[in-house]
């Protein structure tokens, strides 16, 4: 009988998929004239998202502290990816959004996910990937996307 490989093993290759597709992604974005961005980059346009936030709910949503998360706003409208405007349902606030080209780091993220997915399921058959997927969200219930894993990772 083979012996299984250390418990250790398993969550370093689960994130060595991880940092497959998303170094795939970076790739493509330099390509496409986005060298500036880092993985990090993808939670907070994901947690800024397509209808803005403001830097307090931003914060909260990746789990770093309001002057953590407006340190990398301040960054990323210097590189034009995001822009600060008055809140139209709050005239008190500021309200973070994506730029056009931060909804076009958005677009091309998408389709480079999508095309790894692709990849993938040609290398290893759709329905082991399927399988895996399911397995994976039965191992990992709830969303798929936990926004406040720089928060995690740092220890914030």
């Amino acid at each position: 009988m083979v012996e299984p490989p250390p418990g250790h093993e398993l969550p370093l290759r689960l994130f060595a998929a991880f940092r497959a597709a998303v170094d795939a992604v970076h790739a493509d974005l330099a390509a496409a004239g986005h060298p500036d961005l880092r993985p990090m980059h993808g939670f907070i346009f994901q947690a800024i998202g397509t209808q803005g936030t403001t830097a307090v709910e931003l914060g909260a949503r990746l789990g770093v502290t309001k002057q953590a998360a407006g340190k990398t706003i301040a960054a990323l409208e210097q590189q034009g990816y995001v822009e600060r405007a008055p809140d139209p349902a709050d005239a008190r606030r500021k309200a973070v959004r994506l730029t056009a080209k931060g909804l076009d780091v958005l677009d091309r993220s998408a389709r480079t996910f999508d095309r790894v997915r692709a990849a993938w399921a040609a290398q290893i058959g759709p329905e082991r990937l399927d399988a895996l997927e399911a397995d994976l969200a039965a191992l990992a219930p709830g969303e798929p996307f936990r926004l406040d894993a720089p928060g995690w990772f740092s220890g914030s």
